[in-house]
C-alpha cells in the first residue's frame, strides 16, 4: 500500500484507540482458531495446545491468546478447566452442513443481498485502520488472481469476509462466516467455470474497487448502492448461466 494511500486511510479514521486495534487482533485470531476447530483440526473433547504454543503459532502475545480463549469460551466453542487446560466443546453435526446440499445458488445470493448492505453501513461507521488495510489486501488479491478462477473465488470470499470484519459486529461476522462456508460447498461451485469468465471477473473487481473506495471515503449512500448493484449483478449472471 503506497504512502499516499496509507495517509488517506489514517486521515479517514483519526482518533481510533489502540484498544480497538487490540480487539481486532483478538477477533482475527479467534476466527482463525475457531475455523481450525470447525474444520476438525481439533476434535470434540480434544485438549488444545498450550497458550505458549498458540502464541508462537499465531505470532501474538500470551495475553492475546488468553483473550481469544475467553471469546471462544463465551461462544461455547471451548471449555477451560483449571489445572487441566482448554478443551474443544463443539461437535460438528451433519445438520450443520446439510443446508449446503439443499439450497441453490440464487438462495445464497438472496441472503447476501439481505445481509451485505447492512455490513457496508456498519463498516463505514466502525472500521479501524487495520480493518481497512485487511480489506485493501483482500482487494489486491482479487485483482491479482493470475487468471485462475479458483484463485479469484478464494480472494473474493476473503474480500467479503474482510468487509464483514469491518462491521465490528461479532454476530454479523459469525453469520457471514456461515454464509461463506455454505457458498464454498453449494451447487454454484459447479457453475463457476461458466460464470467466472475473465471479463466478468474484471468487472467484479471494478465493483470491488468502487465499494472499497466508497467505504474509505465514508460515503454510505454510494457504498450501499454499489454493493446492491454488485450482488444483483451476480444474481442476474447466475440466472443467465
Amino acid at each position: 500500500m503506497g504512502k499516499q494511500h496509507s495517509e488517506t486511510i489514517s486521515q479517514s479514521i483519526t482518533g481510533l484507540s489502540s484498544r480497538f486495534r487490540l480487539g481486532t487482533t483478538t477477533n482475527y485470531v479467534a476466527t482463525q482458531l475457531r475455523n481450525m476447530i470447525m474444520e476438525d483440526q481439533y476434535a470434540h473433547n480434544e485438549r488444545l495446545p498450550s497458550e505458549r504454543y498458540l502464541a508462537e503459532q499465531f505470532q501474538v502475545s500470551r495475553g492475546t491468546i488468553r483473550a481469544v480463549l475467553q471469546v471462544l469460551e463465551d461462544q461455547q466453542v471451548v471449555t477451560r478447566q483449571i489445572g487441566s487446560g482448554t478443551y474443544v466443546n463443539l461437535q460438528n453435526t451433519s445438520n450443520q452442513y446439510e443446508i449446503s446440499n439443499i439450497i441453490n445458488p440464487i438462495e445464497i445470493v438472496e441472503v447476501r443481498i439481505a445481509v451485505e448492505p447492512q455490513m457496508v453501513r456498519f463498516a463505514i461507521a466502525n472500521a479501524s485502520y487495520r480493518d481497512l488495510e485487511n480489506l485493501h489486501n483482500a482487494l489486491s488479491k482479487c485483482e491479482d488472481y493470475g487468471g485462475n478462477p479458483e484463485n479469484f473465488v478464494l480472494a473474493d470470499t476473503a474480500f467479503h469476509l474482510a468487509l464483514a470484519g469491518c462491521s465490528k459486529n461479532k454476530l454479523l461476522f459469525w453469520v457471514y462466516e456461515r454464509i461463506s462456508k455454505v457458498r464454498q460447498k453449494a451447487q454454484w461451485q459447479n457453475m463457476k467455470t461458466k460464470l467466472l469468465t475473465p471479463e466478468r471477473i474484471n468487472y467484479y473487481n471494478e465493483q470491488h474497487r468502487a465499494i472499497y473506495d466508497a467505504i474509505l471515503s465514508r460515503d454510505v449512500n454510494k457504498a450501499n448502492k454499489l454493493i446492491k448493484n454488485h450482488l444483483y449483478g451476480v444474481q442476474d449472471n447466475l440466472l443467465e448461466t
